[in-house]
């Protein structure tokens, strides 16, 4: 497997609970494993600079692709904006089971909302700026 840098990368520890009776993560806790990831990565780059961003998910897709067994302790996932347009974005999550290995890909499709009216409101340049900056820094890594 060839190293390749990602926008942001983190760990989730996986709960017991998080196992089905036959003995491997049951598939919503994917797509719970994929969220956790994505406040820790909007922590980093937009909350822990003062900036407020509201997004609400709009959809999400999960592509199951091995079991993850119970002999893992946590998952590894990246994370990565893979579009962005008016008023929502789209992350690529890959989630990594203990052998480096991707175990599911989720992609989820976020609309920038105004918590006044409700309604999806254009992203700002600033917001457009710190979404993409992580990206364009790891491709440039490569």
């Amino acid at each position: 497997m060839a190293a390749t840098s990602h926008a942001h990368t983190t760990t989730i520890p996986v709960r017991w609970s998080d196992f089905d009776r036959f003995g491997h993560v049951m598939n919503a806790n994917y797509v719970e494993f994929a969220q956790e990831a994505r406040l820790v990565f909007a922590q980093e780059h937009f909350y822990s600079k003062g900036v407020e961003f509201n997004v609400f998910v709009r959809s999400i897709n999960a592509d199951f692709r091995l079991p993850v067994g119970p002999d893992t302790t946590e998952v590894t996932v990246h994370t990565d904006v893979s579009e962005v347009g008016t008023t929502s974005f789209v992350t690529r999550q890959e989630i990594l089971d203990r052998q480096g290995r991707i175990a599911c890909v989720v992609e989820c499709a976020q609309v920038v909302m105004d918590l006044e009216t409700m309604r999806p409101r254009p992203l700002t340049e600033q917001e457009v700026e710190l979404i993409t900056a992580p990206s364009r820094a790891a491709k440039a890594a490569e």
